[in-house]
């Protein structure tokens, strides 16, 4: 025994050690090295009232008597026995029938003086309310997870079902719709001056009759693909496919203007004439022996667009003269031919190849209906405007193919104004 053992009684100076414990509001312990429980704070015994008085016990014994899981109080031990401390961050246990939540912190204490202070010193923390906080935060991030993925599915949800949908919208109204530019369904039908294009196959019932499901459905399929693209291709409207026959229009939702409208219109009937010709090598390579011969009409004039239908189904569509002069044109027109309307055939007339054909009794139309038939699209060089700006005048002509014409016209343009100008020597 030292001479400062000597001199202080042992349970005071275990009492006055732990002095600082007391007021302390974690469940503070004092133990010897052989883990007996000498002292412990009035919180322990307020935390743990089932313990009763502990003095003397042994404190692995006491972590049993709490509920603390065994696996815990092995690791405790062992790891205060390597490493001379040991923190246990999460003990849940039941006070009372209420679900608590402690930390443990025990190191061992040394002392040169007074050996009987060489033990483990402890304490337990009350995280009950910073576990629930956490678990709380995690409960959150969870369902904000669970969210998130809720959304994700019903993100990609809504997109295959836009993918579907856009197979049966143009694009021009595929847009509109998805950009919120066509919000209100109900809004008032609008009057614009479009171009429309009518087309059907001659004798497609007969074809239908004679080929097999499958071959009907790769042919069929195969040319209104390739129409469509070309379509969408000129900034064609597709209005809908009625069995072998398509609809298309030209201003609505967006317009060019009547004559670029108009052009678009033609130089996307060619197209499309072309193409199908184009086509017959691909049927031959499958098995399809037949020549699809195409017939269309194309008419310009002020039509009525927009929603029309019930209140379950709506159809953009449009109404009007046009339309059905389109649709009776392309009746009216021989197999791998397009007719134009006389509006159609104004406004593009120095663009494309026309000849004029004889009047024709359309039905719905009360007197005979004059029609060209189109025979090709200009050279664009040939009817690109030229101009030429000199030091006094600037010179624009209008149609290049007629330049010689041009060039005639200014010179007597030119004889006129000599004429005018007075002479500098006159008197």
């Amino acid at each position: 025994m030292t001479l400062a053992e000597e001199l202080f009684e042992r349970n005071k100076l275990v009492e006055l050690s732990f002095f600082n414990f007391k007021n302390a509001i974690s469940a503070c312990y004092f133990a010897d090295r052989d883990l007996r429980i000498l002292q412990v704070n009035e919180n322990f015994k307020d935390f743990f009232p089932v313990l009763g008085n502990v003095s003397n016990a042994y404190f692995l014994d006491v972590l049993e008597q709490l509920g603390v899981d065994s696996e815990q109080i092995s690791s405790f031990a062992a790891q205060l026995k390597r490493d001379g401390q040991v923190l246990i961050p999460h003990i849940p246990l039941t006070i009372n029938g209420e679900d608590r939540v402690f930390s443990l912190m025990s190191t061992y204490t040394t002392d040169a003086n007074f050996s009987y202070l060489n033990g483990v010193q402890g304490q337990f923390v009350d995280r009950t309310a910073e576990s629930a906080l956490r678990e709380e935060r995690e409960r959150l991030l969870e369902d904000r997870l669970r969210d998130r993925e809720v959304i994700e599915e019903k993100t990609r949800q809504l997109e295959r079902v836009a993918d579907r949908l856009a197979k049966y919208l143009s694009p021009q109204i595929y847009n509109s719709i998805f950009s919120g530019a066509n919000d209100d369904l109900a809004a008032p039908l609008s009057r614009k001056n479009l171009t429309v294009f009518f087309s059907d196959i001659e004798g497609f019932t007969e074809i239908t009759d004679r080929m097999e499901p499958e071959r009907l459905s790769f042919f069929i399929n195969t040319y209104l693909s390739e129409m469509a693209n070309i379509a969408i291709e000129y900034g064609g409207t597709i209005d809908k496919f009625i069995g072998d026959a398509i609809l298309v229009f030209f201003g609505d939702p967006e317009s060019e203007g009547a004559k670029t409208d108009a052009l678009q219109c033609a130089r996307m009937a060619v197209r499309m004439r072309e193409r199908v010709l184009e086509l017959e090598d691909v049927w031959r390579e499958n098995g399809i022996p037949e020549s699809l011969r195409v017939r269309m009409g194309i008419s310009t004039g002020y039509c009525t667009v927009g929603n029309f239908g019930s209140e379950h189904r709506l159809d953009y569509t449009v109404l009007g003269s046009p339309v059905n002069l389109a649709a009776r044109l392309q009746t009216a027109a021989e197999a791998g031919t397009i007719l134009l309307s006389e509006t159609t055939c104004m406004l593009i007339e120095n663009a494309v190849h026309c000849t004029r054909v004889d009047e024709l009794d359309l039905k719905g139309f009360a007197q005979p209906v004059g029609c060209y038939r189109l025979e090709g699209l200009r050279d664009d060089d040939d009817h690109a405007p030229l101009t030429r700006s000199g030091r006094h005048v600037t010179v624009n002509i209008a149609d290049r193919g007629n330049i010689r014409e041009a060039m005639e016209e200014l010179r007597r343009i030119g004889e006129e104004l000599t004429q005018q100008v007075p002479r500098a020597d006159a008197p």
